[in-house]
């Protein structure tokens, strides 16, 4: 009896976690009034966490993220190019 392979997708898993982790991080620093792409800017650009706000978690939330891993995802979609 043969079943069918199954494949492995934890870089899709975390691509997503990484994005719905942004999305809360952004709708935070909305709700409190700041420009949220020029602050999750200078947090990538710096890892300075200040720059993310404690309002809902945010700045708990996005220190979970791998900078590199957001930054390949993040010229990835820019581009349109998939993961090989």
């Amino acid at each position: 009896m043969h079943e069918q392979t199954q494949e492995f997708h934890a870089l899709r898993d975390n691509a997503d976690k990484m994005e719905a982790t942004l999305r809360e991080v952004y709708s935070a620093l909305v709700e409190k009034g700041y420009n949220p792409i020029n602050q999750i800017v200078g947090y990538i650009l710096s890892e300075d966490p200040t720059y993310i706000t404690t309002y809902n978690n945010a700045r708990s939330l996005i220190r979970h993220i791998d900078r590199d891993e957001l930054l390949q995802e993040l010229v990835r979609s820019y581009l349109k190019v998939e993961r090989k």
